[in-house]
């Protein structure tokens, strides 16, 4: 028989011998087979790829590491806001200052309707910077956080974190309607991610010091660190434990100090006295108007999450160059800019719009056609900026839509009801966490954060209403909240239902089992077991026929096939389990468990990340029962 051409080896390290050289030996019948075609005996040729160099710490390190991630993170976030007011400055005013001054409500630039031009030549400037340096500085920031936990083992360039500074004040300090909280949450998380890879720690150890990073710069921007805690459970670590909880805790505590230092100990909103009495929140009417607010709530997350996906779609479509997309949409936004300071006296939308809640907070926008009118031009508008390369995140736009929102709906039960018990500043904090629980998911985040940033402890029970409701329905309308919808954009999703496993997080590339050869499927028994007597011996052998895959035959002692037992077994292929699938070697293991599951399959080959059919020797690895127990048992270890 002639020797078949060898695809790739993970067996014996040993140039294999020829066909015509091997002894003559007897059916042994189901033999562990070597592979019987020319071996490289490079890695990276073929061979086994080389296990990353990580060495697990014990909790002591590990916190100490978090400490550091939280100072890093909270110093990081110092130095963002004040880059943050000196281009506001620059840019709008041509001074060289570091003194805040209130974009949204301050005065007006003294450019005029120049100031069309001023958004156009931030974003032109965020395209070159992210283009050049780090493509994945645009956009939200949280999203791409999500993407390193779940598809890339918790790994992203330490560089990222000085370019989304740059990129993000650029973005918000020339007047792009996003918040600084997504790129401060990318930063954190670039820093602990770098932390965490230049300390060699293993995946969960980078995933659980990016989510610590994450917290911090959550509690550093919002000054809210229980809030900024839950975040991180709620929407980054896929795993809740004391392994991963304590961490997260001591990186927020040490941001939020660092915080506190510089910007004082205030919340984020310094607010008159909330008028929600006891007897007020149990009046039937006012319950009922909780609950409709929660209903249009969940509506307005839904229609702001669809706004962003068609922006996301259309922006590139019709302007696939970068900078003539960045000066159409950014002259967009100039022209909103320019509109609403000549007809209101105020740019209100620019930048996150803190100055602007902070406004309708305090009572000074009580206007059902303004707050209607803010509300709208803040979805479109933040849609329209990250749609157009934008650098900056998407949570405080849903704070200041919800804040508009709510006192819109707070605004015309006035006008119906003037002597109605609750003021427009309390139905705009309800809105505020509405909207974000309605988007995000994250229930106990939005509840938690807007009672830090009020500290009225009786707005809790209107809070836990409305949010619970918005939730409902922005779910009844679709399942995926404002970051996954993008993950699922790009074709990479996240679990849509949290689990509290870490396991569930590594790809394919990490559980699979190497050892594999290529063989024909027609080769004959006795002729591949002559060379597992030279060769080493793999646990799968891939079976090929004209390159393209035909089955696997297993030689793990844990996998029975009792289908099998019996066969007049002359070549491999009357060896071979024929109900598998074919799985990335980037997909995590909650999806490959699921896709068994729904296949009813024993095993799933794990091949090449790249387009096109998967042929035989594009096959890395496999994944049956005992991989994934082993995955399960390794990390619960520590």
């Amino acid at each position: 028989m002639a020797n078949p051409r060898r695809q790739h080896n993970m067996g014996s390290g040993r140039r294999l011998r020829h066909a015509a050289e091997a002894p003559q030996m007897p059916r042994v019948g189901l033999v562990i087979l070597p592979n019987i075609l020319e071996y490289q005996g490079k890695e990276g040729q073929g061979g086994v790829r080389e296990a990353e160099d990580t060495r697990q710490v014990n909790m002591v390190v590990l916190s100490l590491l978090a400490l550091a991630v939280g100072l890093a993170t909270g110093v990081g976030a110092v130095i963002f806001r004040s880059m943050l007011v000196g281009l506001h400055n620059l840019f709008f005013f041509g001074q060289l200052s570091l003194t805040p001054t209130s974009g949204a409500t301050g005065p007006l630039s003294p450019l005029g309707a120049l100031i069309i031009l001023v958004p156009v030549l931030g974003g032109i400037a965020v395209v070159w910077i992210t283009r050049r340096f780090a493509p994945e500085a645009k956009g939200g920031g949280i999203t791409d956080v999500m993407d390193a936990v779940y598809h890339r083992e918790g790994k992203i360039r330490p560089r990222v974190a000085v370019v989304k500074t740059i990129a993000s004040a650029l973005s918000i300090g020339s007047g792009a309607t996003v918040g600084r909280e997504g790129p401060i949450v990318q930063i954190g998380s670039a820093i602990g991610s770098a932390i965490a890879q230049f300390s060699r720690l293993p995946s969960w150890q980078r995933i659980t010091l990016l989510a610590a990073g994450a917290s911090a710069g959550i509690s550093a921007t919002f000054n809210t660190p229980l809030g900024a805690v839950l975040f991180a459970l709620e929407l980054i670590l896929p795993e809740i434990s004391a392994r991963t909880f304590l961490p997260v805790v001591i990186a927020t505590g040490s941001a939020t100090y660092v915080g506190r230092v510089v910007f004082g100990s205030y919340p984020a909103f310094v607010l008159p006295q909330m008028s929600f009495a006891t007897s007020e929140m149990d009046h039937i009417f006012n319950l009922g108007a909780f609950v409709v607010l929660g209903l249009m709530s969940g509506l307005v997350a839904w229609g702001f999450l669809r706004t962003l996906l068609f922006a996301g779609d259309v922006m590139p479509r019709r302007f696939p160059n970068e900078y003539m997309r960045a000066a159409a949409g950014f002259t967009g936004i100039g022209i909103a800019l320019f509109l609403f300071a000549h007809f209101t006296g105020h740019y209100y939308i620019i930048g996150g719009g803190y100055d602007a809640i902070a406004a309708i907070l305090e009572g000074h926008v009580t206007s059902f056609l303004l707050l209607a009118a803010l509300c709208v031009a803040q979805v479109f508008a933040t849609s329209l900026s990250i749609g157009s390369g934008a650098s900056g995140g998407v949570f405080a736009p849903m704070l200041f839509i919800g804040a508009s929102l709510g006192g819109a709906f707070g605004a015309l039960l006035h006008i119906f009801d003037a002597d109605h018990g609750i003021g427009v500043a309390d139905y705009a904090i309800i809105g505020m966490a509405a909207v974000v629980g309605g988007g995000t998911g994250a229930a106990m985040t939005a509840i938690t954060m807007n009672f830090e940033m009020t500290r009225d402890y009786n707005i809790i029970v209107p809070l836990i209403i409305a949010v619970a409701v918005s939730i409902g329905m922005r779910r009844a309308l679709t399942r995926d909240n404002i970051f996954s919808a993008e993950l699922v954009r790009r074709g990479r999703p996240v679990p849509k239902d949290r689990y509290s496993n870490l396991y569930l997080v590594l790809s394919a590339r990490e559980v699979m089992d190497a050892n594999i050869s290529v063989m024909s499927a027609e080769l004959a028994v006795e002729e591949a077991a002559q060379w597992a007597a030279e060769g080493g011996m793999p646990n799968f052998i891939v079976l090929q026929q004209q390159g393209r895959i035909q089955g696997v035959v297993s030689f793990d002692s844990r996998i029975r096939v009792p289908e099998l037992f019996g066969r007049d077994v002359e070549t491999l292929s009357d060896m071979a389990i024929q109900d598998y699938i074919l799985v990335r070697e980037n997909n995590i293991l909650e999806e490959v468990m699921r896709r068994l599951g729904e296949k009813d399959a024993k095993l799933a080959l794990v091949v090449k990340d790249k387009p096109g059919i998967p042929r035989a020797a594009d096959v890395l690895g496999v994944i049956g029962k005992p991989q994934i127990a082993d995955a399960i048992i390794g990390t619960q270890i520590g």
